[in-house]
């Protein structure tokens, strides 16, 4: 029997800076996708009546929903009487995700501030309110610890960023975690994300991590992974090998996060089309694979742009999934149903579409209906996880 596996999209896409945002863009747009993907489902469809939203909230509107008498609980019955159910939360972006310039700003605060802990804390509180009755297991996916220029100096940053610190914050989180497992009944895991550049970036960075300072129980039991395949791709990593190292090493993959990146074989006409691409908010990490095999790193386009060097270039630039190619641009969604082939079948993970940059493409790629473009990628990652031999839980 095919295992069944939950199907969220991460509602990172739309701004949230307060609670009174993000509820009005729920009511804006994910109302409407839940309606297109209803309208899509045939009578011996699977999937319910609810649609699977990847949470994200900003710490401001966390604070507010835990402020609120029974806040959490009535925001849960204003979802369920729009058809919304949270299946896991995206606890990544701290404060506006969607202002003028963003940037490395998202990877603050790191894992070495309090604040990140603390904020990390009030969204596993929600989460174990949120999630329907019954649900044993959610995930929450963080920052890889944070951007390594913040480590520098062997993990010891000016600011009082270091390694240690973060892992015994990370710890710290875990017991809480289980504090809160035991009256609850949820397990709420947080799950890091290794991202090209950060601290952690590689599958085996991970594993360092957690072998070297991340040994206790409650750690392994509390904290994992989110593997975001779009990263994953950026990095040239093989997306089963990368799996495969996390399940050998017995750290659990909470979540994995359907998404793609952009992809060239490096000729000009093809970086004059990825030039498009280059714009002020989010960075776009790339990378460039050297004819030795070595993997060229830049922190953002423009400054691989500026060097121009020689290879098959990847761009951290989130696309539609449901898309392989831009022009004379490709993207690396035919490595999706590599990762989902390799995804583990005992325990499965959530999945969570995760495309956040719909609003910055070039104009003459975006959609007219954000909703509609959000649907065609649920139902594209539904088709291929049923091609994976899943059950899909919307």
């Amino acid at each position: 029997m095919s295992p069944t596996v939950q199907l969220a999209y991460c509602t990172n896409v739309h701004p949230g800076e307060t609670l009174a945002r993000t509820k009005a863009m729920l009511a804006q747009h994910a109302v409407r996708v839940r309606e297109l993907v209803m309208a899509q489902s045939s009578a011996d469809d699977a999937r319910g009546p609810e649609l699977g939203l990847g949470l994200w909230l900003s710490a401001q509107s966390a604070r507010e929903l835990l402020l609120e008498p029974d806040g959490v609980a009535r925001f849960r019955d204003w979802l369920l009487e729009r058809g919304l159910v949270v299946r896991t939360m995206n606890g990544f972006p701290y404060g506006d995700f969607h202002g003028e310039t963003v940037k490395t700003r998202v990877y603050h605060p790191h894992w070495a501030d309090p604040n990140r802990a603390l904020f990390t804390l009030d969204l596993a509180k929600i989460l174990a309110q949120l999630v329907e009755v019954g649900t044993r297991t959610a995930s929450i996916s963080t920052v890889p610890i944070g951007w390594r220029s913040d480590f520098r100096d062997g993990g010891h940053g000016g600011d009082g960023a270091n390694i240690e610190l973060a892992a015994s914050q990370l710890e710290w989180t875990a017991e809480r975690l289980a504090e809160l497992e035991e009256s609850t009944g949820v397990r709420i895991t947080v799950d890091l994300e290794p991202e090209p550049g950060c601290l952690l970036d590689r599958a085996h960075h991970v594993v360092a991590l957690f072998d070297e300072h991340l040994t206790s129980d409650r750690a392994r039991t509390h904290l994992g992974v989110c593997h975001d395949i779009c990263h994953s791709a950026v990095m040239f990593e093989e997306q089963d090998e990368a799996l495969a190292l996390y399940a050998r090493q017995a750290i659990r993959v909470g979540k994995i996060q359907v998404s793609a990146a952009l992809a060239c074989a490096g000729a000009p006409r093809e970086l004059a089309e990825l030039a498009q691409f280059a714009e002020p908010r989010y960075l776009h990490q790339t990378c460039v694979l050297a004819g030795s095999g070595e993997v060229q790193f830049f922190d953002d386009l423009d400054k691989a742009l500026d060097e121009m060097p020689d290879g098959p270039w990847r761009t951290h630039f989130h696309v539609p999934v449901h898309l392989e190619e831009f022009g004379r641009l490709s993207t690396t969604a035919r490595e999706i149903p590599l990762a989902l082939a390799a995804a583990s079948r005992s325990d499965p993970p959530c999945f969570e579409v995760e495309t956040y940059a719909w609003g910055v493409l070039p104009v003459h790629l975006r959609e007219s209906d954000l909703a509609a473009g959000i649907a065609k990628e649920l139902a594209w990652t539904r088709r291929a996880l049923e091609h994976a031999g899943f059950g899909v839980r919307a």
